[in-house]
């Protein structure tokens, strides 16, 4: 039996984390042009608004709720909000995250390492806790981690020890909660995405050599975009990948099977 592939998310109620960014209004759209209703979430709601009106039919399909995942009051009452007014949460995008500008881990002060930790990593644990509340009272849900090749793999010369480690956690806790709540009938897994044309890359990409040295290191000899994870996304979160969960899908044009 094959599965229709219009409409994937039709009538699903879906939670982007970070919504502002590239990959989560990436994310987004692409949820939205497969049927679902959105709540984007980040702390900013100018950036949140200005994310959201750039989406097809936003109004009637698309809410913006300003949230810190770092503050578990502001998380419970969001998403008892949210289920009040939808009825359900049918799927959880974990994307937001925070990176730090490369520094030796022996420079690095203990305020530093807590604000990776409290966002990557405790801020995921919190809003997934609520959100598996309500996904139990439903009795399915999928939650999509968004993490990292960095979380598998050290970049010579690159020195983000401590945000690595934190991705590393969420391919584990993507794993740990696949399997405890298996029976429960909701699915995890994890994206981890490589050299994508966004967020700290971007201003990179715009000088020509520059752009050129990171695509001649890619098997695939190109630049991911937002777009790329977002596919991955949707394809996790539809029925499609019913029977998949508890895997990391590396989304990084091959880099991680090569040497390099």
């Amino acid at each position: 039996m094959f599965l229709k592939h219009d409409m994937r998310l039709q009538d699903k109620v879906a939670i982007v984390t970070g919504a502002s960014s590239e990959i989560g209004l990436e994310i987004s759209k692409r949820f939205v042009e497969e049927g679902a209703k959105v709540v984007l979430i980040g702390r900013n709601m100018e950036r949140l608004e200005k994310a959201r009106s750039s989406i097809k039919n936003y109004t009637s399909n698309t809410v913006a709720i300003p949230c810190d995942i770092t503050n578990e009051s502001q998380i419970i009452q969001t998403i008892n909000q949210i289920n009040e007014h939808y009825g359900k949460i049918d799927i959880l995008v974990n994307n937001a995250g925070t990176i730090n500008d490369p520094i030796h881990f022996h420079e690095m002060k203990e305020s530093d390492w807590l604000s990776l930790v409290n966002t990557n990593l405790f801020g995921t644990f919190k809003i997934t806790k609520s959100v598996l509340v309500k996904m139990l009272e439903n009795k399915k849900g999928s939650i999509i981690n968004i993490g990292s090749i960095s979380g598998e793999r050290a970049i010579p010369k690159v020195h983000l020890t401590v945000y690595c480690t934190t991705k590393a956690a969420i391919n584990m806790f993507t794993k740990g909660i696949a399997i405890e709540y298996a029976r429960k009938n909701i699915r995890c897994n994890c994206i981890n995405p490589g050299i994508i044309n966004a967020g700290m890359i971007k201003p990179y990409l715009d000088y020509p050599e520059a752009r050129k040295a990171l695509e001649d290191r890619q098997p695939l000899n190109k630049i991911g975009e937002p777009v790329d994870v977002a596919n991955a996304a949707v394809y996790l979160a539809s029925d499609e990948a019913r029977w998949i969960s508890g895997i990391i899908m590396n989304v990084d044009g091959g880099k991680s099977s090569s040497e390099g």
